[in-house]
């Protein structure tokens, strides 16, 4: 099996709890993208490619019961397993996905494609994909057009190192025209309503190479986003907050 970045095994089995808690759901009108726009219904076999702790999951267990799991960190599958007893879980990457070819009507990819944006992951998803199947890619993109967020990534971004991110915008050098038609977009406001703890602060530690730092550093982090959170004008004494973000959807068709 391919490897997994390291901060990504690290950071994820870490922080497996903290990523369920912090990590924003999605918008409601994604629902209506995934019927219309990658035609998923109670009768199509869907893989959630990169599944996490399960919160897409959980969204797609709403419209195909035939659902099937894929995350290859422990912890995270532990979360996702708690979460949804009943949807199948198996142990895979991008890169091996171990189920039949031509066996899946879709496969969606949430907060995830910039981890395996590679050639051979795509060759794989093509593969377990049937002939007209679609390939969804969902990323909450935190709005940056407000100051306070904006500060936030101040904050973090320092430490991501060579951690793939998608807002560097490389996980779209895969698409070459070979298996895959170039990514269309939709997308959609969303905000994470919620106590500054929960939308903030477990919401950033739960970034991959944040929750890999050594104690002294991410105690550090936190610091920060604490001190952000006490004195900024927009957060300063409020119990519930909204995080704004802007969620991207973007469709992909399989090429014969």
């Amino acid at each position: 099996m391919t490897g997994v970045h390291a901060s990504a095994q690290q950071g994820f089995s870490t922080q497996a709890v903290t990523y369920a808690q912090g990590r924003p759901n999605y918008p409601r009108q994604l629902t209506g993208w995934l019927t219309e726009t990658l035609r998923i219904d109670a009768q199509s076999t869907v893989i959630d490619l990169g599944a996490g702790t399960g919160k897409f999951t959980r969204l797609l267990s709403t419209l195909a019961p035939t659902l099937i799991a894929v995350e290859p960190v422990a912890a995270m599958g532990a979360q996702l397993t708690r979460l949804l007893p009943g949807v199948r879980l198996v142990n895979g990457t991008a890169e091996s996905i171990p189920l039949a070819s031509a066996s899946a009507d879709a496969v969606v990819c949430a907060q995830a494609f910039h981890w395996f944006s590679t050639q051979a992951a795509l060759a794989e998803i093509h593969r377990v994909l049937k002939p007209e199947g679609r390939l969804g890619l969902v990323w909450n993109v935190r709005d940056e057009t407000v100051g306070w967020v904006a500060a936030i990534t101040e904050i973090i971004t320092p430490y991501e190192g060579d951690t793939p991110r998608f807002h560097t915008g490389r996980w779209r050098e895969a698409f070459t025209g070979v298996h895959f038609s170039d990514p269309e977009l939709t997308c959609f406001p969303y905000s994470h309503v919620g106590s500054p703890q929960e939308v903030i602060m477990d919401r950033c530690l739960s970034v991959s190479f944040i929750a890999a730092l050594p104690a002294a550093e991410k105690a550090t982090v936190t610091a920060q986003l604490r001190a952000l959170i006490q004195t900024h004008p927009d957060l300063r004494g409020r119990d519930t907050v909204a995080f704004p973000y802007q969620t991207q959807a973007y469709v992909c068709q399989r090429l014969s």
